[in-house]
């Protein structure tokens, strides 16, 4: 059994062409199938039209939730819900093609237990945009412990195993990508040429994608408070520096004028750093909130789905 997880929000342009693409291409595989599409929340007609497909397609899943919870959320609760023994992550919007699909499960069975597919090519996205994701990975593979790989999304197959283990990760503050690479086991790539959208606009803004990063950095690494108390030591010995300079320009240069600038320097200077440390402690002790509510990570509002393992 191979099962497909499709987060949905706001993709009614685009999803029933989508939808049929999937379906050719997992028919042709021959193997039972499933396709879990978990409504995230949309705030157009996406859910009457996922409604309307599982009335026609047997092997068509839903699981609404009661509000808008996010991507990785969305992805979590479709990986909650799924029942094959490998398990597909992909969006909807025809980004990540359908085409693939064949080759991540004839890869996976070659003995790996994760198969990503990594982009070589990224259609109709801008080169501040594409430089911001290198950046970002880049910079996440240097401070974290783990190596995730770059120029990837949440586009894989993922077996039982992997599946077992991601529940068990009860954070909520979710970085799918990260958390599949820190698990482990046996992961390979497969590459491919990334296209645009079928229709309609992006999902995820700047603000998203920012709130990501912040989410895959604090989850995976302790840099950002190191950096804080690296900046607390730069600033002290600076500010002793500051001192002899300022008895050594009084008591032998003879030419030190008080004035307010160079208090206003320091002032600002070290005003700024302690900021920057509390705000990095403060996304920390956010999370640490977050996860000692013991919220759930998701509701439900209405699914076809019978059983839930």
């Amino acid at each position: 059994m191979i099962s497909v997880v499709l987060p949905i929000y706001n993709e009614e342009k685009g999803l029933k062409s989508f939808i049929d693409d999937l379906l050719t291409q997992l028919k042709d595989i021959k193997q039972n199938f499933e396709i879990i599409l978990v409504n995230d929340g949309s705030t157009d007609q996406s859910l009457e039209l996922i409604q309307s497909l599982c009335s026609f397609h047997s092997e068509l899943k839903f699981i609404g939730l009661s509000r808008n919870f996010g991507h990785q959320i969305a992805v979590s609760a479709g990986i909650d819900y799924a029942s094959g023994d490998q398990v597909i992550l992909m969006d909807a919007d025809g980004q990540d093609p359908p085409e693939l699909i064949p080759d991540l499960i004839s890869k996976m069975n070659e003995g790996y237990d994760v198969v990503y597919a990594k982009r070589i090519k990224r259609a109709n996205e801008s080169l501040v945009k594409k430089w911001t994701a290198s950046f970002f990975y880049k910079l996440l593979n240097k401070i974290t412990s783990i190596e995730i790989p770059v120029d990837t999304g949440d586009f894989r197959i993922i077996n039982r195993k992997v599946v077992d283990a991601l529940k068990q990760m009860a954070e909520k503050q979710r970085y799918l990508r990260g958390q599949i690479a820190w698990l482990g086991f046996k992961q390979t790539p497969i590459e491919y040429e990334r296209k645009g959208r079928n229709a309609g606009e992006t999902n995820y803004t700047y603000r998203k994608m920012i709130r990501l990063a912040i989410d895959a950095i604090t989850s995976f690494s302790n840099w950002p408070l190191r950096l804080a108390t690296i900046s607390g030591f730069v600033c002290a010995f600076l500010g002793f520096i500051l001192i002899l300079y300022t008895l050594y320009a009084k008591f032998i240069l003879k030419i030190y004028e008080p004035g307010w600038p160079s208090l206003m320097i320091s002032i600002v200077f070290l005003g700024g750093i302690q900021l920057l440390g509390i705000g990095m402690i403060g996304e920390y002790i956010a999370r640490i909130n977050d996860n000692v509510k013991k919220r759930p990570l998701y509701l439900v509002d209405e699914t076809n789905i019978k059983t839930h393992a």
